[in-house]
């Protein structure tokens, strides 16, 4: 399995990531995203309204390189951070055969290469990351 059950857990909760590819001028571009784990295939499955029609998906045709933050803050005193940060090779898919993703239509489908998380498997709060061999 390529997520922790905690991780899994976590995005189970979490929809809202923010996605982060590269234009063709090499510049950064961050999205606000929704985000669904894929266990059939291993994926995170990136889907929105008209998403064929976004500069995400086109940065991803050029370049498939990208990465996904999730993250929030538990309430309480001291709030903790939890974050899971997922980087990887990216595909633009026009008519995904099965997804995670709530919209209809296109999909970016992240395979993850390197995986790094913190505040979301006790005892391990510390930041912890791993590469993933495909």
């Amino acid at each position: 399995m390529i997520l922790t059950e905690g991780e899994l857990s976590y995005m189970a909760t979490q929809r809202l990531g923010r996605l982060a590819t590269i234009q063709p001028s090499g510049d950064p571009q961050v999205s606000p995203v929704s985000c669904y784990y894929n266990p059939d295939t291993g994926t995170i499955d990136i889907g929105g309204h008209n998403m064929a029609a976004s500069r995400k998906y086109r940065n991803v045709q050029h370049n498939p390189r990208a990465a996904i933050v999730i993250d929030d803050m538990t309430p309480g005193s001291p709030p903790r951070i939890r974050c899971l940060e997922i980087r990887g090779r990216a595909q633009a898919i026009p008519s995904p055969d099965s997804t995670t993703a709530r919209a209809r239509g296109a999909i970016i489908r992240i395979h993850p290469q390197r995986i790094i998380s913190w505040g979301i498997d006790p005892p391990k709060l510390a930041l912890g990351s791993r590469n993933i061999s495909q």
